[in-house]
């Protein structure tokens, strides 16, 4: 079983508290408000109250023994570094951080975390990009300059197979999968003679620059 630390158990914390906890992990919590800590106590495997900038308190939860452990603590930029970085002096494996600010993420990684991450920066920009193209229903960056999108086809496509299509031809991109909703499961790597039917979901990877073509139809 996985076990994992969650520091901060705000709206965010307690979210992938619970989820971790509902994915079978060993989830042990830590938070300095007391209803928090009552509301969260039957949903995770351990709770405590006390300050995570108490270095010798996380000691004594043996940090070396969680395979990540995460801190998400709103606007308290400095308790985040603090506590980022003792779990590394303590000997943490993975310490994933949640900043405010690119200047706080930047102290973040100098301190040790090994991931950062904006949850509403990210959740906002995806939000967007549903807005703006209709027919994207999912955009995942997976590394710079490299996108997934969750596509919905256009009408131009429905009917047609992939190989027809040419989609790989005209916008430099492939077709990883199709998630399919009738009948409802999942195509990966679909041929060349697979049939796109307009309940059909495609799953696009490429570059951003040729995404954007589609993006944009």
């Amino acid at each position: 079983m996985r076990k994992f630390l969650i520091l901060g158990l705000g709206t965010f914390g307690s979210h992938l508290a619970r989820r971790l906890a509902e994915n079978g992990c060993e989830v042990v919590g830590i938070d300095r408000s007391q209803d928090v800590v009552e509301d969260l106590r039957d949903a995770l495997a351990q709770i405590h109250m006390f300050d995570v900038t108490d270095r010798k308190a996380l000691e004594s939860l043996g940090v070396r023994e969680f395979d990540a452990a995460a801190v998400s603590l709103g606007d308290r930029m400095d308790s985040a570094i603090l506590s980022a970085m003792y779990l590394k002096e303590l000997g943490a494996k993975r310490v994933v951080a949640k900043a405010v600010t690119m200047d706080h993420a930047k102290i973040l990684r100098h301190v040790g975390a090994d991931e950062v991450v904006f949850p509403e920066r990210d959740m906002a920009l995806r939000l967007a990009a549903r807005l703006t193209w209709p027919n994207v229903l999912e955009d995942l960056r997976l590394a710079p300059g490299y996108s997934i999108l969750e596509l919905a086809p256009t009408v131009e496509l429905v009917g047609k197979s992939l190989g027809e299509s040419r989609m790989r031809n005209r916008y430099n991109v492939h077709v990883i999968a199709v998630r399919e909703l009738v009948p409802e499961r999942l195509t990966v790597a679909p041929g060349a003679d697979f049939v796109v039917k307009d309940s059909d979901i495609l799953v696009v990877l490429g570059r951003d620059e040729d995404l954007e073509k589609i993006r944009r139809r």
